[in-house]
């Protein structure tokens, strides 16, 4: 059973309540005086909050999405990474390969609801990889649309996180498809990927000196792939971004230094800078000016404003981001434009993400419109 499956979380609960019928049947056979009975009091007890204990993380893993695989748990690499040397003759590796169609809870076939498909990126510039997720709007399908492009919006999860935390956790491909069949939103693909680029680090979207050109992965490879594979939009300012977390402040950055190819970008419970820590390891060669300038405040107060819009999500309760967030949006000026979507309550989770997606895909799909 996979650490995320309903599955086990069905099986710790039936155990977990197995396991304090059991102690309330046992109990009184252990309630007696002496050394065994008291043992046997410390073991029903130690038992019942294992049990109960085990359900709550699993319960919290499944809600907060700290860890997706029993690999990532266990400290064992689970994420893809490949570098991809230069071909001498033959032919070229494609940098983008679809690996087969992924079960979304997409209802009415493709030329309906549109299709997610498995996808793996070669990143012919940075020589970096990830594996992820393709949603194609029904329209990609259909006979009027088959010489249409279509504009695009990458999905970026938090870290530490799969891509596949997008579907099941965030349900942006279920929500992109009910607002296109329903006619909210215009098609557009949705790609659906991670924040990190390499197995065991947090590169956040960052070109580390001497080390992973993460940000260049995101501003070159991942464009040149999708749109060799994909009928996708190659006007200027056409693709989009959103991401929550560590994966918002991704987003953030794509359009802030792509402008020519992101027209707009929403970061949801964003961070503004990155934070290093023993995940990250030193993103900056010590360098205090390129530490500055990967601060997106800091960029907005002291670099060329970007011809963008942004949307920025915070709660007044329950986000440490809440002051933050309003300093960025306040550091912003033309032809920058910030929105600020703001909950009265609200919080660092899956939930409060999966009520904003809604809202964001729709101003995304504004925002770009606007840019055609």
């Amino acid at each position: 059973m996979g650490l995320t499956s309903q599955a086990l979380l069905t099986v710790l609960a039936l155990i977990a309540l197995a396991v304090c019928a059991l102690v309330i049947w046992l109990w009184p056979r252990v309630a007696k005086k002496g050394l065994l009975a008291l043992a046997g009091r410390i073991g029903l007890l130690v038992v019942t909050q294992v049990s109960i204990l085990a359900l709550l993380l699993v319960a919290g893993n499944n809600i907060y999405g700290f860890y997706s695989t029993w690999n990532e748990l266990l400290g064992r690499a689970s994420s893809r990474q490949s570098l991809q040397p230069g071909a001498e003759g033959g032919e070229r590796v494609p940098a983008l390969t679809v690996k087969g169609q992924e079960s979304a809870g997409l209802k009415g076939g493709r030329e309906k609801a549109g299709q997610v498909d498995r996808i793996e990126i070669r990143g012919p510039v940075s020589g970096l990889g990830m594996d992820g997720y393709a949603y194609l709007p029904p329209q990609y399908f259909q006979k009027e649309h088959a010489n249409e492009k279509f504009p695009v919006v990458v999905a970026i999860t938090g870290q530490p996180g799969v891509s596949k935390n997008l579907i099941t956790q965030l349900k942006v491909p279920q929500a992109a498809s009910s607002a296109i069949m329903a006619k909210k939103i215009r098609p557009a693909i949705y790609l659906l990927v991670r924040p990190s680029v390499v197995a065991d680090r947090d590169t956040n979207c960052t070109d580390v000196p001497g080390g992973p050109q993460a940000l260049t992965f995101f501003n070159q490879d991942l464009p040149l792939a999708v749109s060799e594979q994909y009928r996708a939009s190659d006007a200027p300012g056409s693709w989009g971004a959103v991401g929550n977390s560590t994966g918002g402040y991704c987003a953030l950055k794509l359009a802030m230094t792509n402008p020519a190819r992101y027209g707009a970008a929403a970061g949801l419970s964003a961070d503004y800078f990155a934070r290093q820590d023993g995940k990250t390891g030193d993103l900056y060669a010590g360098s205090k000016a390129y530490k500055n300038e990967n601060d997106l405040t800091w960029r907005l107060e002291h670099m060329p404003p970007p011809p963008v819009s942004l949307l920025v999500s915070t709660s007044k309760t329950g986000e440490e981001n809440y002051e933050p967030t309003l300093k960025f949006a306040a550091a912003a000026k033309p032809p920058t434009h910030v929105t600020k979507l703001i909950r009265d309550e609200g919080g660092h989770n899956f939930q409060t993400w999966r009520e904003e997606y809604p809202v964001v895909l729709g101003w995304l799909d504004k925002e770009l419109s606007a840019k055609k």
